[in-house]
């Protein structure tokens, strides 16, 4: 019972126009196949029974559509989740925390959905031939970091299915010496990290490493965050391992990336939410926007899956959305005006 991409099918049953349309969105964002999406009489009327691994049903009263369960139950054997939740508002909070819950739901019968870069996936970025294009130079306006340094700013860079493509076309189109550093949450199979290390890490000027106990992030780090546990900052500003697991279905949650950054980084930590599926990042962003960071995010068309930057946009908190090369440039734009205003306020009080 999987549709033509090989995902799951699933069927919606609701009398509650809404309802359906948000229920097939929220599927869809993780890949799933609808089959079937109508009202009870919709369905009774049907012909023929969609072929579904998985139906949910919301109905205003149960009482008013009597014989829909006993046409469900004897035509399938696929599991029936009804009673669900109605969805809130689009583009808040609450809406992105039941999508969230729904999609608990869903990998309790269904198991894992979201997709994640194969291993050959990443390998593939290994061996293409480098792109023909000019290295690109610091600004005369930004005074050259040292990588010894720790990174004052920091930015976060979010990604799932798609996400390495994406943050290595990003990390290629920025020149040596940015006054920054960065923190790398991608969703990915664990057994890949040190593929997903490699395959970064040869990039000359901004060097992918896995976050050490103790460690502080320096100018021009990628320090990619771990898998299994969650990672934060002590008062010091290192990094330190916490004694349990990301919250959420995948590791690292992008969300609590974004939190455990800001408590120490404050305004001086921003983020831009690449490629991938479901909504990580969508609940936490608004909340560092609110204290000032800047959040961006990668442009549908560019994207593996867009999922989880048309989610962030979709708060309404940010700022910028481009491709990755887009992103890079305006970056460094961002930067080199950061610095003029810093050089012109340290005149002035001379």
């Amino acid at each position: 019972m999987v549709g033509h991409t090989g995902r799951p099918r699933v069927g919606i049953v609701s009398d509650i126009v809404l309802q359906r349309h948000r229920l097939q969105n929220a599927s869809s964002k993780v890949g799933l196949d609808v089959c079937f999406s109508g009202d009870p009489g919709r369905l009774l009327d049907y012909p023929g029974f969609p072929d579904a691994s998985l139906w949910l049903v919301t109905l205003e009263d149960d009482a008013d559509h009597p014989g829909l369960f006993d046409h469900l139950f004897s035509n399938t054997d696929a599991p029936v989740l009804f009673g669900l939740d109605l969805a809130p508002k689009t583009g808040g909070t609450d809406y992105f925390r039941w999508e969230r819950r729904l999609l608990a739901k869903l990998e309790q019968e269904l198991g894992p959905l979201e997709e994640l870069d194969s291993e050959h996936a990443i390998q593939q970025l290994e061996e293409q031939p480098p792109a023909e294009v000019v290295t690109p130079t610091l600004p005369q306006w930004i005074p050259p970091a040292f990588n010894s340094s720790p990174a004052e700013e920091v930015w976060i860079l979010g990604a799932s299915l798609g996400g390495p493509a994406a943050v290595k076309t990003f990390l290629d189109q920025l020149p040596p010496g940015l006054p920054v550093g960065f923190i790398y949450a991608q969703h990915i199979d664990g057994n890949f990290t040190s593929v997903l290390t490699r395959v970064l890490g040869r990039h000359a000027h901004y060097k992918l490493k896995r976050a050490e106990e103790g460690y502080r992030v320096h100018n021009g780090d990628v320090v990619l965050m771990p898998v299994e546990h969650e990672w934060a900052f002590n008062e010091a500003g290192e990094l330190t391992e916490l004694n349990r697991k990301w919250p959420g279905p995948y590791g690292p949650s992008i969300d609590q990336v974004l939190l455990n950054v800001a408590d120490h980084y404050g305004s001086r930590c921003h983020a831009i939410l690449f490629s991938g599926m479901g909504n990580d990042g969508a609940i936490a962003a608004p909340m560092l926007k609110a204290h000032g960071s800047k959040i961006w995010v990668q442009e549908s068309d560019s994207c593996g899956n867009s999922s989880m930057p048309d989610s962030v946009a979709a708060t309404g908190c940010t700022t910028l959305s481009g491709t990755p090369e887009a992103l890079a440039r305006e970056l460094v734009k961002t930067i080199e005006e950061s610095c003029l205003l810093k050089g012109r306020q340290k005149r002035d009080s001379a």
